[in-house]
């Protein structure tokens, strides 16, 4: 099974224009009314008749030419997108239907109450799960994504030490094999990151923390599984050496997908939990968002959380403002009830067969890796003989060395293939990584066609390395240049387009 996309090279619109063209006729009588209007307003706010630059084309036409660009276009419904660390699955229709109901889309953040009264307690029900899943005493939907999530966590525990007036608490130890935006959001709340190494077995170093610890420590960022796909086998140990210091934990929920409805962070030592409802909840990153980055928290921290909450006083629900020492609102309303529909249609389908969820996800990434990892010039820099989680870091260094061919041209050849290519690069510590995440919506034989690509495309590396260079060439565009193409004012061929348009518009 391939999911091969046609190479073609799509006109732009205005090429397509013709002035003899024309895709909505106007009857007389039709006419002499918009005519009559016209004179109406006063010329100075009219615009000069030969000023509207806008493609003139057939109805047929325009269709035709959104309907191609749309087929040009990939995405988790077409095939399999394997983003280590990004968890894009398969987006059930049925969340999407009923999220879409008007019931939904038409609610106004300054109704009252009592005419919300489904939505909160979709809210509440989502809130009370989640806390079940992680093992909270509260959770919270304010943070409207991920990253702010992160930044919400990290201003908690800012908060709870400067209450205790422990300002010398300025230091966030995070490991190497963190998620990418923990060091930004802690820098964010005002702390310094501490940066600790993995061992050679891909855990976080244990020495190097205790190291690194003391009376000026806020706390530690975590994110269990790591982006390493690697549970942390000294994670009880880690809590303890933390919360004997005086500091906390933070979880970063990113890679929940792996552990859901088996192990819950909470009972690992962890005191906030951060959650991505557009990654493990099914509720669509991107266009299909906005996202959403539930904040939950244990113990001490239960009376920090920003507010309001969704509560319940037997009679009806409602939005809740006395937390004892919540840091405030992080947003002023809650705009991100589509995908929290989403995420509670899609929680409340799964019930208890929530724990397949990371179960089969698990079997995927390990099968893939078995088999990947056998491929001439593929290797695992850390635990080479651990079993992973939901994802994986392939290292393509040593096919570097010995062929020439990077991980980025695996990754483009990839797309010649009709495959979405999966995080590269990422995380740092891996050298020429591919980062691979295969969720529990991936069937066996789209698995085993990503395989034998990956085999396809290495064996050619060895035999010709050069065909490799050029790829992509069955993409709607072909390779750009990296450095140019992030310095917008310097023009290429790649950017010819823009001079055709512009021109164009000249016309």
């Amino acid at each position: 099974m391939v999911f091969r996309q046609a190479k073609w090279s799509e006109p732009i619109i205005f090429e397509l224009s013709r002035h003899n063209k024309q895709g909505l006729l106007v009857d007389e009588e039709f006419r002499g009314y918009a005519e009559d209007a016209l004179r109406e307003i006063p010329k100075e706010y009219l615009r000069a008749r030969d000023s509207l630059k806008i493609p003139n084309l057939s109805e047929v036409e325009v269709v035709r030419h959104f309907t191609r660009l749309s087929q040009m276009a990939y995405g988790v419904d077409l095939g399999p997108v394997p983003l280590g660390s990004c968890t894009m699955k398969y987006n059930p229709k049925v969340c999407e239907e009923l999220a879409n109901d008007k019931r939904v889309t038409d609610l106004h953040p300054y109704q009252d109450e009592e005419t919300v009264q489904g939505i909160l307690e979709i809210i509440y029900l989502l809130q009370k799960w989640l806390a079940e899943l992680t093992g909270a005493d509260v959770c919270t939907l304010q943070p409207p994504a991920g990253a702010s999530g992160e930044f919400v966590g990290a201003l908690m525990i800012k908060k709870y030490h400067l209450d205790r007036g422990e300002e010398q608490r300025v230091e966030m130890i995070i490991p190497d094999s963190a998620h990418g935006s923990n060091p930004a959001s802690a820098v964010m709340a005002g702390f310094r990151v501490v940066r600790v190494p993995a061992t050679p077995e891909g855990d976080t170093d244990v020495n190097a923390i205790k190291a690194v610890v003391s009376e000026r420590t806020a706390g530690i960022m975590l994110t269990n599984p790591s982006t390493l796909g690697l549970f942390e086998s000294k994670i009880l140990e880690i809590a303890d050496i933390i919360h004997d210091a005086g500091g906390l934990l933070y979880y970063d929920g990113a890679n929940l997908n792996a552990i859901l409805g088996l192990v819950r962070p909470c009972d690992m030592g962890f005191d906030v939990v951060h959650l991505n409802l557009h990654k493990t909840f099914a509720a669509p990153h991107g266009g299909g968002g906005p996202g959403a980055g539930v904040i939950c928290a244990k113990g001490a921290l239960k009376d920090y959380i920003p507010v309001p909450i969704v509560d319940y006083d037997g009679r009806k629900y409602f939005l809740r403002y006395d937390v004892p020492k919540s840091i405030g609102r992080i947003t002023w309303f809650y705009g991100n009830i589509v995908p929290a529909v989403k995420s509670f249609i899609y929680l409340a389908s799964l019930g208890p067969l929530v724990r397949e969820v990371a179960e089969i996800s698990v079997l995927n990434t390990n099968y893939f890796m078995k088999k990947v990892t056998k491929l001439r010039g593929v290797d695992l820099i850390y635990g080479r003989n651990r079993w992973r989680k939901h994802e994986v870091v392939l290292s393509f260094e040593k096919l570097h060395k010995e062929t020439g061919v990077t991980a980025e041209d695996v990754a483009k050849a990839l797309l010649d293939r009709g495959f979405h290519a999966p995080t590269i690069y990422f995380p740092l510590i891996v050298p020429e990584a591919h980062m691979v995440e295969l969720t529990e919506s991936e069937t066996k034989e789209n698995i085993d066609a990503l395989i034998n690509a990956y085999a396809e495309i290495v064996e050619l590396a060895y035999r010709n390395p050069d065909a490799l260079k050029a790829a992509p060439r069955n993409t709607s565009v072909t390779r750009l240049n990296n450095i140019f193409a992030n310095a917008p004012k310097t023009v290429t061929p790649s950017y010819k387009f823009i001079d055709r348009i512009k021109e164009l518009l000249k016309a």
